[in-house]
């Protein structure tokens, strides 16, 4: 019996506690005031004797803290009925505005613009009257001041185009696409038909051209075209220069001769100098 009384007090530890309720006042406890002389006790930090008022309990630098406790406030609070943030007077015309007041909004009058001058008229005037210069016109013109009513001016104003009522502003929205026609390959039997059509119009035009005969040539053609025939003489030679031969020539035969200059043309690449005969780069 002893254990199963000690097994059920388990079991209802373990058991989870309903959660506890909390007042609103305990969530948000209302604001810390300052201390007064009736919430002083005798034992208290701040006790004291002699004369005690309530703005001493203000003063941060007088006020101490209690044992366990945090300081006190010592700013006080405005009363229950004070409202805290700013207050706009007047009228913001907001949605209380629109719906409680009858204020309508009043056209402000437009203030009259001066007309321009008609000086086509006026200068008509002075030349009838047979004012030349320049002074007269202007006197003519302080004279007689005539300008373009707003009546003349609206006539020369453009007006904008009537539109019918049903018609829809914006761009307009791009055709489908022919799928069907893609699919089917449309497109491609067009271009060769326009290609086909073509190709028999070309051939019907030089069907149809006029073939000439052959031509012939006239005198004129002929000299248009000739071209004279240029002599080659030989250049000309002073006459002691003529049919000198050389003075000496070191090569028993003319093999000779070219065997050596293709020894030189091989070793041009090796070899120093101007003329590539001195002496080998490499040794």
């Amino acid at each position: 019996m002893p254990e199963a009384g000690s097994s059920s007090q388990d079991l209802m530890r373990w058991k989870k506690k309903p959660p506890v309720r909390r007042t609103v006042s305990q969530i948000c406890p209302p604001p810390r005031r300052p201390l007064t002389v009736a919430d002083i006790r005798p034992g208290m930090e701040n006790d004291r004797l002699g004369v005690v008022r309530d703005s001493m309990f203000q003063n941060p630098l007088i006020v101490k803290a209690e044992l366990g406790k945090p300081r006190e406030r010592s700013s006080s609070l405005p009363g229950i009925d004070f409202n805290y943030g700013l207050y706009i007077r007047g009228l913001d015309r907001g949605v209380p505005e629109a719906i409680g007041h009858w204020n309508v909004f009043k056209q402000q009058p437009t203030c009259p613009h001066e007309l321009t001058r008609n000086y086509i008229v006026m200068n008509r005037g002075a030349v009838k009257a047979g004012l030349v210069t320049a002074r007269e016109n202007f006197n003519y013109h302080q004279l007689k001041d005539i300008r373009i009513s707003d009546q003349d001016d609206r006539r020369l104003k453009r007006e904008p185009p009537s539109l019918p009522p049903n018609m829809t502003f914006g761009i307009r929205a791009r055709p489908s696409t022919p799928f069907f026609d893609l699919l089917q390959h449309r497109y491609q039997q067009l271009w060769v038909q326009e290609q086909k059509a073509t190709q028999k119009a070309i051939k019907l035009e030089k069907k149809h051209k006029v073939t000439l005969g052959p031509l012939y040539e006239t005198r004129s053609s002929q000299l248009r075209k000739y071209k004279p025939p240029v002599r080659l003489d030989a250049l000309w030679h002073m006459p002691h220069f003529q049919k000198v031969g050389p003075h000496l020539d070191t090569f028993p035969t003319e093999a000779d001769r070219q065997r050596a200059f293709k020894a030189h043309r091989e070793e041009c690449a090796v070899r120093q100098g101007t003329l590539r005969m001195g002496n080998y780069t490499h040794p």
